[in-house]
């Protein structure tokens, strides 16, 4: 590793006194890597890295893939790739915002590779080119997901368009699977067959289809560039299966006291929990704005009358039940079934990570992995675990 880690001890202190701490396992994000790699086949694989690498640091994440041999990578704007640059020197690096007026000078100077969208931007491009010269880039297509990219008409167009300079060089086809984490879809398939049909007019230029829940589709999805993101950072990129990735987060809260309640109190806002034995409370330093969302709540929230569990923490080997309603900073966890004494202040609770799942600490609060992960506020310090 580089100078990024050489002070790793020195921050030893400031994470044992932290509050909030959030411990990523870069073996483990090598390990899911490796793991994507393998059921990618033939096709390359890519590393997704966007919303600061899912919450995770993209300096730290960016370099420790491109050490592990990942070359490609997608970033969600440019300033995102202008960072992992320092940190991946010779990969490829694709912007999936694009680019617009006024920056081609940061895509230039840092070697950044536009993925355009629309047709407003490929006129921009196209006006860069004139004046610039040849440039890679990218182009992504809709195949039915209705979010970003050109139609697969106007991409089809565009492919038989004699007309188009010779500077205009895309290196890469892109689209996106809408329903890819539910194999049973048949949207699935018929994006397959319409992506076909574009990787076909562009033929000689890779393609690429498949995020981390289209790998676990097989083969056909892979194309030449598979692009995992969530499947890296240990979640689970196909609900209602056994998850194969390493847990790569753990995300935990001090305990700031422990206090006796009697029967019949109520704890939190709005009494939304009333006690029916006595009880010990746990109240430890996170809340919705370090991330831990307030749906998680065991009451007073409207996710709690649909059935759905309420949230819970991990402590000295057990779990434990979120009780009342999470604060802006605070929560309140029921330890009362712990033996008495086993949790003191300063000891700290696990919000999610490998014994609180962040997928089922997501599942408490009516959201998806990819939201709690990408919620973990600044105010956690960061340990990254390097192995040797």
């Amino acid at each position: 590793m580089t100078d990024l880690f050489e002070d790793f001890a020195d921050d030893q202190d400031a994470f044992d006194a932290a509050g909030l701490r959030l411990t990523v396992d870069l073996g483990a994000l090598v390990a899911n890597w490796q793991d994507m790699a393998r059921r990618s086949g033939r096709a390359r694989t890519a590393a997704v890295v966007k919303a600061d690498a899912y919450g995770l640091g993209i300096e730290e994440v960016g370099e420790t893939l491109y050490i592990a041999g990942a070359r490609d990578f997608f970033v969600a704007t440019a300033e995102e790739g202008v960072t992992l640059r320092l940190y991946a020197p010779d990969a490829r690096i694709f912007v999936l915002a694009g680019i617009w007026p006024g920056m081609q000078r940061l895509f230039f100077e840092n070697d950044l590779v536009p993925i355009i969208s629309s047709e407003e931007q490929l006129a921009f491009w196209m006006s860069v080119l004139s004046e610039y010269g040849e440039y890679p880039c990218a182009l992504q297509v809709d195949t039915g997901f209705n979010r970003l990219g050109l139609t697969v008409p106007e991409a089809l167009a565009l492919a038989d368009d004699v007309s188009r300079p010779a500077s205009f060089s895309p290196v890469l086809v892109v689209s996106h699977l809408a329903c890819g984490d539910d194999p049973a879809s048949p949207m699935n398939r018929q994006q397959l067959d319409s992506f076909r049909q574009v990787s076909a007019a562009f033929e000689g230029i890779e393609s690429s289809l498949s995020a981390s829940a289209g790998i676990f589709l097989g083969p056909e999805y892979h194309f030449d560039l598979t692009r995992p993101g969530i499947a890296l950072y240990g979640g689970e990129a196909v609900p209602g299966v056994a998850n194969p990735m390493r847990p790569v987060a753990t995300a935990e809260a001090r305990v700031l006291q422990v206090r006796n309640v009697k029967a019949g109190e109520a704890v939190s806002y709005g009494r939304a929990m009333q006690l029916t034995r006595d009880s010990r409370l746990a109240v430890v330093s996170a809340g919705y704005a370090d991330g831990y969302m307030r749906s998680q709540s065991s009451g007073g929230v409207p996710l709690r009358r649909t059935g759905i569990e309420a949230g819970h923490g991990f402590i000295a080997g057990h779990r434990v039940p979120v009780a009342g309603r999470i604060t802006m900073d605070l929560t309140i966890f029921d330890v009362t079934d712990l033996p008495e004494g086993l949790v003191r202040a300063g000891d700290y609770v696990e919000l999610f990570g490998s014994n609180i799942l962040v997928d089922d600490a997501a599942r408490a609060a009516g959201t998806i992995g990819y939201e709690m992960l990408t919620s973990m506020g600044l105010r956690h310090q960061r340990r990254y675990l390097v192995e040797e």
